[in-house]
């Protein structure tokens, strides 16, 4: 019964996507889309990183894999490369956020991190969107590396999903509407 409130919620999250974007034809309709799935995928990692307790950041399922908080700094690693890309800016990681320990600390970076997106998203239109930018030594239109990097947070919110399950914390994704 929980599997299919979790599944009728996703349904229900992407039926009120769809609707508000097909409420009014959008001016630039592959952007706005992008644009729409980004929010997505920013609310339920905020939701995440505020609601898991402090004290589960450094929670790690196996001594391999990185620990919950540091796959939510990973993601504000993530969006500033990626994004940082999109604009035409030269590749360069930096894991800065991922060594980060605590709630605040993190919480700030993925705001931060959601920000510079907003602003790269902001400069794209479905015209200049086709425009290449150098993605890791291949030539990718803009609004592609920004679908990847809604891709790469989609992929690591799984990962939360799992670690938050195994603690017995309902996901966002999962919660009941009220």
């Amino acid at each position: 019964m929980k599997q299919l409130a979790g599944i009728t919620g996703v349904f229900n999250l992407a039926a009120a996507t769809s609707s508000a974007q097909t409420a009014a034809p959008a001016a630039n309709p592959y952007t706005s889309s992008i644009k729409a799935q980004a929010e997505q995928a920013r609310g339920l990692i905020l939701r995440t990183a505020e609601k898991v307790p402090e004290g589960l950041y450094g929670f790690k399922p196996t001594p391999e894999v990185r620990s919950l908080g540091a796959i939510l700094g990973h993601i504000a690693d993530g969006n500033v490369l990626i994004c940082g890309i999109a604009n035409g800016d030269k590749p360069s990681f930096a894991p800065v956020h991922e060594k980060k320990t605590t709630r605040a600390e993190i919480v700030a970076a993925l705001k931060e991190s959601f920000a510079a997106c907003d602003k790269v998203l902001a400069t794209i239109t479905d015209a200049n969107g086709s425009s290449p930018v150098n993605m890791f030594g291949q030539q990718q239109p803009k609004l592609a590396v920004m679908a990847f990097n809604n891709s790469h947070t989609w992929e690591h919110y799984g990962n939360l999903v799992t670690y938050m399950r195994l603690k017995n914390i309902v996901p966002p994704s999962s919660e009941r509407s009220q």
